[in-house]
Order: C-alpha cells, then structure tokens, then sequence
C-alpha cells in the first residue's frame, strides 16, 4: 500500500502524526488542568487536523492517479464552497456547468503532464468561454460581477490549486530525496504550519493588526512570529523533502509565509464582504475547505513556478 513512500517522506508523515499525538495530549492535560475552561473548539481542531492528515498521507502514498483525483476534489469543494458565497444570477445556472467541468479538465492536463495547455487552459479558454455562454443566455444586468467573479474563483481554487498537483509529475531526478511528492508535502507542511504558527503568535503576542478592517486577529506579531518559524521549517525540511540549499530554502520559507499569510487575508476580503465568518460546515473546527486552502492559492502558483523556472 505504501510502496511508493521513500524513507524521507515516511519519516516525514511520521513526524506530522507525531504531532498530533503531543497536540491531542496537550489537549488532554488542559482539559484536566482546566475543567472550568471550554476546549471543545481546540479539540476539534485538532481532530480535524487528524482527519486532514491521514486523508492527505494516504492519497500521496498510494499513487499519482489518486493522489490528482484527491487534489481535483479539494479543488471541486473549494470551488463550490466559493460559489455558494457568491451572489450568482439564475440565468448563470448553465454557465455554473461549463466552470465545474473545468476542473476535471484542468487536473486532466496535470496528469497528462502537458504544461502548455496546463498554465493558459483556465486564464485564457476559460476566461473567453464563460462570457460567452453568458452572452448567449442572453441576460446584461449584473453580467461584469457574475463574469469577474465566477472567473476569479476558477482562478483561486482550481487554476492556483492545480500548481500544487503539477509538482508530482516533475521528474525524479530533479528532486533525488524525495520526488515530486515531497515537493507537494513540503509546499502543503510549510503552508498549513505557517497558519497554525501564526494563529499561535498572533494569539500569544498579538498587539497591532495588520489589516484591521479585513482581519482584526491577523497581527504583525503574529505574522512575525509565523515568517521566523516558517523559515525555520523550511531549512530543517529542506534536506528530507528538497534538493534545496540552506539559504535558498530560507528565502522560500519566508516567502511562503507572507504569501499565505496574503493569501489568508485575502479569501478574509471575500467572506467579510458577503457577511459569513466560515465559507461552510465541513472540517468541524475550522469551517469549510476554502478556509482551509486560501493560504494555499497564493503560496501553491508562487512555489511552483519558482521551482519551474530555477530549475
């Protein structure tokens, strides 16, 4: 079942799930050394985070076809998570078909490892086609919001997500340690830990926000505290899962921060502009999907693309 795990990356998975057992005793002991205090809501995020991890773990051990299906499903919930935020029109119901079987088409050419339709299928056919599907409908008023909008969700949660599952069809050689795979487990490890180390810092020395009327908890301490652990992280990984140097790993720990940490404040912007604190239900604890990946839309296009063209 695992076959396809190198040691690096097992060590690695086996580091994560290492973590989780010290976070789920940590919450263990302030329920007994608190009982007066609620934890329901840390407990359930770190159940969640169990849930996340071994789903994840499972799909990249398996094989590349599954690990693609996997990725295009986040991407389909993300997608959908982001429509039924936005106000879309009836006359859009049909338009709403053409952008859903995107998405297959768009982890299609992932797997067919064909770059060139990969990077302008979305940004370019896309972006001609579903106006014009529009048109055909037939309706104006609200045409430029529907069009802006359903395009720039297309954009964040499937063409910026499917960057991340193009890491596993580079080729082994360019990454002996531990292939694509650890690529995608370093972009995914770095990203959803800069979250939690900033949520951490924020929480414990937070004073100054960064972007109050977006996101009052976001801090300059917080994300301080998260750029310095991050790129930490980033350094330690960097011989396990990368064939990155020491000072090149830190530079791309340091700018996967700040671009989740733009990417986070960002889908903030969208939820705050639409008056929902969550974009759904389904990870008990930390809202729905797209709560989950919106640091990942930034940092998955900005790793990937350095990646492509230094090396």
């Amino acid at each position: 079942m695992f076959a396809s795990l190198t040691r690096n990356l097992a060590w690695t998975l086996a580091g994560i799930f290492t973590l989780l057992v010290i976070a789920t005793a940590a919450v263990w002991l302030l329920r007994r050394a608190r009982p007066a205090s609620d934890f329901r809501e840390l407990e359930l995020r770190v159940r969640s985070w169990w849930v996340m991890a071994g789903i994840f773990a499972v799909a990249i051990a398996l094989s590349r076809t599954i690990s693609l299906v996997f990725l295009a499903l986040v991407s389909y919930l993300a997608f959908k998570e982001y429509v039924s935020l936005i106000p879309t029109r009836r006359a859009d119901r049909r338009v709403l078909f053409w952008a859903y079987l995107a998405i297959p088409a768009q982890y299609y050419w992932v797997g067919m490892e064909w770059y060139g339709m990969f990077i302008v299928f979305i940004p370019v056919y896309a972006f001609l086609f579903l106006p014009l599907r529009m048109l055909i409908v037939g309706q104006t008023e609200g045409f430029l919001r529907a069009a802006g909008t359903l395009h720039w969700g297309l954009m964040a949660t499937v063409f910026s997500l499917s960057h991340a599952a193009f890491l596993l069809t580079l080729p082994w050689e360019f990454n002996p340690a531990a292939g694509g795979a650890g690529l995608l487990l370093y972009l995914v490890l770095l990203t959803q830990l800069n979250d939690v180390a900033q949520y951490l810092w924020g929480k414990t020395l937070g004073r100054k926000p960064v972007v109050p009327t977006v996101s009052p908890g976001k801090t300059r301490e917080g994300l301080a505290g998260g750029v310095l652990t991050t790129t930490v992280l980033a350094v330690t990984l960097a011989p396990l899962l990368t064939p990155f140097g020491t000072l090149q790993a830190a530079g791309i720990g340091a700018g996967l921060s700040i671009a989740g940490f733009i990417g986070d404040v960002t889908i903030s912007a969208i939820k705050r502009d639409v008056g929902v604190k969550d974009s759904g239900g389904l990870i008990p604890g930390h809202g729905g999907i797209l709560d989950r990946v919106d640091s990942l839309t930034y940092t998955a296009p900005l790793f990937f693309h350095y990646v492509w063209y230094v090396y």
